[in-house]
């Protein structure tokens, strides 16, 4: 086997591991990001202490128009 050959040889198992790893680690991180959006509930906040937008409609009615 020439250097030529037995490089190419090398370079292509070196890929073929390169890309089994990355796909491995990129379905861990997407499967690790999931399990932490929906343990936090989808960002969506229950309960007596619950923050963020909260809709009035009182707030929004349109009495004042035409005033």
């Amino acid at each position: 086997m020439t250097p030529a050959e037995q490089a190419q040889k090398q370079a292509e198992q070196a890929m073929d591991g390169f890309m089994a790893w990355s796909k491995k680690g990129l379905m861990w991180s997407a499967i690790f990001l999931c399990v932490v959006v929906f343990a936090c509930n989808n960002g969506v906040e229950t309960g007596p202490n619950k923050t963020g937008s909260q809709y009035n409609g009182e707030q929004y009615s349109p009495m004042n128009m035409g005033k």
